[in-house]
């Protein structure tokens, strides 16, 4: 059998790779699990919705009916009670009315609402930072897990390493991947030199424009503790991208403070700095550059209540908002003081 090509040599493929794996996951798995994954990547993206949408209809049909079925006869649910959670959610709201992810601008800002996004269940909001090398814990949550194959978009050898893409259940970005290096190693999520020089290079030797790399550490939103990196491609820079910040050598101050890197090697001496002090930090690895910001644990008392689970996304300026009322109002000031609320 011949090596699977990159997922990222190509923009048109990997958006047809895309969109082909879930028709073909919703096709072939009838669970929960799978409907709310198609589902929520589908309303990310208006032309997905419009593929997959008179499926995806047909199927909430079907799980609403066995799910009612199954209550009223006191059968006991097999599903996950979070996929069960979620669907109940979703079936009150009603197919027909579910909202697709909308975008604005305040500022320089992204601001996105996300209302499907909102029914994931609470992962580490509530999670104390134990610091930044947590050793793997088999029997925890990983991407190894047996039931996570039917999820797999890619499998293949990617810049010299085993790799694994999988979709994201719940995504925040376009064609939004999570991608494990070398799995079977069972590695924590800690960044170690090999791994940042391979991201590093991923990215410098893909040829499809906007590829970038996002990645948690430990207590800077990592809610999986199985090294990974998160996949998306951004059209137009993110907001930390944006020519006008002093990072990127423009006059405007960020929020917080941010350094950008274009030697891998300048990049890991600074990683190494905050391993050594313990300090949580988000980056977005992009062609030839880095972008990283340190910032405050995400049980620090500094944070209000939605912003403890932010991560790269958010650091990087793209905000999710779950309530519509939030996304209408949110203004830059309240953006550029709630990231400052970050500031180690």
């Amino acid at each position: 059998m011949s090596p699977q090509p990159s997922p990222f040599a190509s923009l048109v493929a990997l958006e047809q790779r895309f969109a082909d794996g879930l028709a073909a996951m919703l096709e072939s798995h009838h669970g929960l699990g799978v409907y709310i994954l198609v589902l929520a990547n589908a309303a990310y993206d208006k032309t997905l919705w419009a593929q997959l949408a008179p499926a995806l209809a047909r199927r909430h049909a079907e799980l609403a009916a066995a799910i009612t079925d199954s209550l009223r006869h006191g059968q006991a649910l097999t599903e996950p009670d979070d996929d069960v959670m979620v669907f109940l959610k979703l079936n009150t709201i009603g197919f027909d009315h579910l909202g697709l992810m909308e975008s604005r601008r305040a500022g320089p800002w992204e601001v996105m609402f996300n209302p499907i996004r909102a029914l994931r269940p609470p992962r580490i909001s509530g999670q104390t930072f134990e610091g930044l090398l947590r050793p793997f814990d088999p029997t925890g949550f990983h991407f190894n897990k047996p039931f996570l194959a039917k999820e797999l978009l890619w499998e293949g050898n990617l810049s010299g390493k085993p790799a694994r893409l999988l979709y994201n259940k719940f995504p925040f970005a376009r064609l939004h991947g999570l991608l494990v290096p070398e799995p079977l190693r069972e590695l924590p999520q800690t960044l170690t030199p090999e791994l940042h020089g391979w991201a590093w290079h991923l990215c410098a030797q893909s040829g499809m424009r906007g590829l970038c790399l996002g990645y948690n550490s430990q207590g800077a939103g990592a809610s999986v503790n199985h090294m990974h990196f998160q996949s998306f491609v951004q059209a137009d820079p993110l907001p930390v991208q944006d020519p006008r910040f002093a990072h990127n050598g423009g006059t405007e101050s960020y929020p917080l403070p941010c350094r950008r890197f274009t030697e891998p090697a300048d990049a890991w001496l600074e990683l190494e700095r905050l391993h050594q002090q313990n300090i949580p930090y988000n980056l977005i690895y992009s062609k030839n550059c880095l972008h990283l910001v340190a910032r405050v644990p995400q049980d620090s008392g500094k944070l209000s209540t939605r912003s403890r689970a932010y991560g790269w996304s958010e650091m990087a300026g793209a905000i999710t908002l779950f309530s519509r009322d939030a996304f209408e109002g949110l203004s830059a000031g309240e953006v550029e003081t709630e990231l400052a609320s970050f500031t180690t």
